[in-house]
């Protein structure tokens, strides 16, 4: 019988059209099975209506009882070989069959022999899965619609009114629902899954997905779904499927079954498009500066890549925009003002804006500007001039009259990188050399940018190596009194030890530090190491020493770390050893540190230096205001003061502010014998420091057994014995 021919003779019978005796022997011919056996349930008993063949049974006394829960519908392969007992002792369960058959609810039950292969078996059983549920549903879709040649009506048949409930439920869930066998072939499909793949329930059943994916995606589909089948467990994924004008986005699970020794896959997917379209948009919200009303740093990031990975996607620049001194508009006015000046350069920036383009704050006073279709600097060079016109020209807030600049650092896709972060970090090394610089500029990327670039970054990765390793020593450089020849103190100063074993000096890598944000532990380290290598100084020089660290201009305003140094020096018991280093400006500029942490510094005895005296632009009036004991004046005034007549009448303004002030003095930078002379028969300062004393002399070189004041007397301190430590007289000029 050929396949048409197959399917009319099995929907004849699941419609209930062919009388219950022919069942069997058709459904005999379409399956090519060795029995069938056509059950119904009556009155709490299974039933044979009819078999093939029909002698081998005895229908008037094959009579079974059924408990409540086992019911014709859902009889599996397991109980009904159980039920024919004797009768298929030779054979094998392939399949159960539900059946409308003269209006009763009846199931039809296959054999074949028990000694069949195994893939024979399976085989015919998955083609019997696949025909029998096609028949079933297309007869169920043909009495849904007034078909039914047989004449009866869907009311008066129980089997066909339960598919026709079944097919009218199924066609109007939300969801596409559909079975699949372990082939992967539809056998079940609902309307809106039909829908969702574009073709009729016809086509879809008995099809895979293969048919209509390519061949690798085809592939891949089956592999996975295999493995779904395997593990047992309900997988939930995102599926996108192309729609009129775009794609829908569906939200599938996928369940595995075991059904009547078949395994079978129950997908139900759900149209999630306006979900994730509303999801979308307020990820947009979320992702708002609060303050100018910007895109923030992830959503242009985003945007950025949504462009890149596009179909053909067009040039773009990215200009990082940094306002110039924006922290002295915060001090000077206030930070309510400061947001002001950001609100009105937002709105200024804006108003340049074209089609395409986007402007985002990214941090306090950054902004990144994506400036669409532009591939190379003569394109763009026009606006980026407009746009630091425009943030020049003044700005009035609150009545004040405001001016800045901008500094800003533009590269290119994709010649300068293939992705936002690429293009965002080259285009800040653009800008971090334009304010290198001067301020108020632009400078494009290139090549040699690009290795500066990559020379930074290098060493910022070297620099944070350092930190997690350790990689800091410690020196000492000797305050010497100029009268006594006493060494007096000592200032500890930083090195960094490369991993290479080459040393870098503080001015190779503090400012990096500082600007990196990862001061914090070097200044940890250092006051550790100061604070155990006292004892050493103390056998070396005596108990009465001081020594002093330096403390940033961050720092000495940022509580925490200022009160967790304060917790450091308590608990070691020292605090009257140390003397902590500040500049000037740091000082003056700082209300805070004046104010929160000062006072607790000077309770415990920790002393003050103001750092580079001279060098910041604080008034006399302001410095009158500072609670510090010692002054240390910069090299610059220092520096040949012998044959500098005017540096020489600014030191003694300095002499006497300090002295009226109750402040000791340090002189920085000593490095010749005249300087010292001068200093000695000219000047009321005392102490000093220099590599005409000593140079820094290595902590560990203290740990590994050197006697430090030996290592003094190589240069120009005397050591006879530890209660020494005096300065040899110089030989005065004749």
């Amino acid at each position: 019988m050929n396949f048409p021919a197959a399917l009319k003779s099995l929907m004849d019978v699941a419609e209930g059209s062919a009388p219950a005796a022919r069942a069997p022997a058709i459904l005999r011919t379409v399956f090519v099975c060795e029995r069938v056996v056509v059950l119904a349930q009556d009155d709490g008993l299974l039933t044979a209506l009819a078999a093939e063949p029909a002698a081998e049974i005895d229908l008037a006394g094959w009579r079974k009882p059924i408990t409540e829960l086992l019911h014709v519908r859902v009889l599996g392969a397991d109980e009904a070989q159980a039920l024919l007992g004797e009768a298929a002792s030779e054979e094998r369960v392939l399949l159960t069959l539900p059946l409308g058959v003269g209006g009763r609810v009846a199931v039809a039950v296959l054999t074949l022999p028990a000694s069949a292969a195994t893939a024979e078996q399976l085989s015919l059983a998955r083609a019997c899965s696949a025909i029998s549920m096609a028949s079933i549903f297309a007869g169920a879709n043909r009495e849904a619609g007034g078909s039914h040649e047989a004449g009866e009506p869907v009311s008066g048949n129980p089997a066909l009114q339960d598919m026709h409930l079944l097919k009218m439920i199924l066609d109007h869930l939300p969801i596409s629902l559909t079975v699949q066998d372990s082939d992967g072939r539809f056998v079940l499909a609902n309307a809106m899954a039909a829908a969702d793949l574009a073709v009729s329930i016809e086509k879809l059943l008995g099809s895979s997905p293969g048919d209509f994916l390519s061949q690798e995606e085809a592939m891949s589909r089956r592999e996975w779904e295999r493995g779904v089948i395997e593990g047992g467990k309900t997988i939930m994924a995102e599926t996108r499927v192309p729609d009129i004008g775009g794609e829908r986005i569906l939200l599938t699970s996928h369940t595995p079954v075991r059904i009547t020794n078949n395994t079978l896959l129950i997908s139900s997917s759900a149209d999630i498009t306006e979900h994730k379209e509303t999801e979308r948009r307020l990820t947009e919200r979320a992702h708002i500066d609060k303050l100018t009303g910007l895109p923030d740093r992830v959503r242009i990031a985003e945007h950025v890549d949504r462009i890149i990975q596009g179909d053909n996607p067009e040039p773009l620049a990215i200009a990082f925009i940094d306002l110039d001194n924006f922290k002295h508009v915060n001090d000077y006015y206030s930070h309510a003002t400061g947001d002001a000046l950001l609100v009105k350069i937002s709105e200024r920036i804006m108003a340049k804006l074209m089609p395409g383009d986007m402007l985002a704050r990214i941090s306090g006073d950054e902004f990144v500007l994506l400036l669409a279709g532009y591939r190379n600097k003569d394109a763009v060079s026009g606006r980026i001039e407009e746009i630091l016109a425009e943030i020049k020209r003044p700005f009035y807030i609150e009545g004040f009259e405001i001016f800045t600049s901008c500094s800003i650092g533009v590269s290119f896709y994709p010649v300068h990188g293939r992705n936002y972060e690429t293009l965002r970090r080259n285009a800040d090394g653009a800008m971090y050399g334009a304010k290198t610089k001067a301020k108020g500029q632009a400078l494009y990327f290139d090549d040699g940018l690009g290795e500066k670039i990559a020379a930074r970054m290098e060493a910022e990765q070297r620099l944070r190596l350092a930190i997690r390793d350790h990689r800091f020593v410690c020196a000492f450089q000797p305050k010497v009194d100029m009268h006594t020849q006493e060494v007096v103190g000592f200032e500890t100063l930083v090195r960094w030890r490369d991993s290479d074993g080459e040393i870098h000096t503080p001015g190779q890598f503090i400012s990096l530090a500082i600007e990196l944000g990862i001061i914090n532990p070097i200044t940890n380290f250092v006051l550790s190491d100061t604070i155990a290598s006292l004892e050493r100084l103390d056998a070396a020089f005596g108990p009465n020493t001081s020594v002093s660290i330096n403390i940033g201009a961050k720092q000495a305003s940022d509580i925490g770390f200022m009160t967790l140094l304060k917790d450091t020096i308590r608990e070691s018991g020292r605090a009257q050893r140390l003397i902590l280093e500040i500049t000037e400006d740091a000082i003056v500029d700082n209300g805070v540190f004046q104010s929160k942490v000062l006072p607790g510094l000077r309770e415990m005895g920790v002393r003050i230096s103001i750092d580079d005296f001279g060098t910041g632009y604080s008034s006399l009036s302001a410095l009158a205001d500072i609670i510090a004991d010692e002054i240390k004046i910069d090299r610059s005034f220092i520096s040949r003061i012998n044959e500098r007549p005017r540096s020489q009448s600014v030191l003694k303004a300095i002499e006497s502010l300090a002295i009226s002030l109750g402040m000791s003095m340090v002189a920085e930078g000593v490095e010749t014998e005249e300087e010292l002379i001068y200093l000695q028969t000219a000047s009321r300062i005392r102490l000093a420091q220099g590599f005409y004393f000593s140079k820094p002399i290595y902590l560990d070189e203290l740990r590994s057994g050197a006697k430090f004041g030996e290592r003094i007397s190589e240069t120009r301190v005397s050591a006879p014995g530890r209660t020494s430590g005096r300065l040899m007289a110089p030989a005065r000029a004749h």
